[in-house]
């Protein structure tokens, strides 16, 4: 019973360790004509990933570029939505990955990135791994598994929802005003025939002169 409360206890704080260990996750706004830059120490070998999205604003695009500590540009794409690089760090040290609405001139946006360093700690650090796993050992590590992916689809899916949600939003304020829009128009094209039939009707004055014989 200790064994199993044990190996639970391990897959607990294996997934805390997910949590902070293996880099950035950060949704935030950008601003017009702005630029937003983040930095992570990385050392030597270290496989990285950077996956980003635009969530809301404009056409849903932002440059994105990512440089290691000598300032070589790895990675650097215009105007993407979405995308998602990988790498093997090759110089220990800084680096530094920026996304850019500078092209825009009124419109922020909202973006989201997942920088992830390294690979999962192992889920059980302590254990020696010339043996097999047991069948508790196993399933843990099944669920371990299981559970990093339904993070990664809640994620994806939160987007997603705040994507469309952001596209309805606007959709809603542009028929809003298309239709306050309409119905002024309606409106004095009604006033402005009510006034030309009442025009063409109207009892107009006229002059009656008396001629003497």
């Amino acid at each position: 019973m200790f064994g199993s409360l044990r190996v639970l206890l391990q897959v607990l704080w294996a997934q805390l360790l997910c949590g902070w260990v293996l880099g950035s996750e950060l949704t935030f706004e950008l601003p017009d004509n702005a630029k937003q830059c983040f930095y992570e120490d990385i050392t030597v070998g270290t496989k990285c990933t950077l996956e980003f999205q635009v969530v809301t604003g404009g056409h849903y695009d932002v440059d994105c570029r990512l440089e290691d500590p000598d300032g070589t540009t790895l990675y650097k794409e215009m105007k993407k939505q979405y995308d998602s690089f990988t790498f093997t760090a090759a110089k220990n040290g800084t680096y530094k990955f920026c996304f850019s609405n500078e092209f825009s001139t009124f419109t922020h946006k909202t973006v989201y990135f997942d920088f992830q360093v390294g690979d999962d700690p192992p889920l059980f650090p302590n254990e020696n791994r010339v043996t097999a796993l047991t069948q508790m050992e196993s399933a843990c590590v099944s669920i371990h598994e299981a559970l990093k992916s339904v993070i990664d689809y809640q994620t994806h899916f939160r987007l997603r929802e705040a994507q469309g949600r952001s596209r309805a939003e606007d959709l809603n304020t542009r028929v809003a005003f298309w239709s306050i829009g309409e119905a002024l128009i309606l409106l004095v094209v009604s006033i402005s025939q009510v006034v030309l039939l009442r025009s063409f009707f109207s009892d107009k004055k006229t002059t009656m002169t008396r001629v003497g014989s």
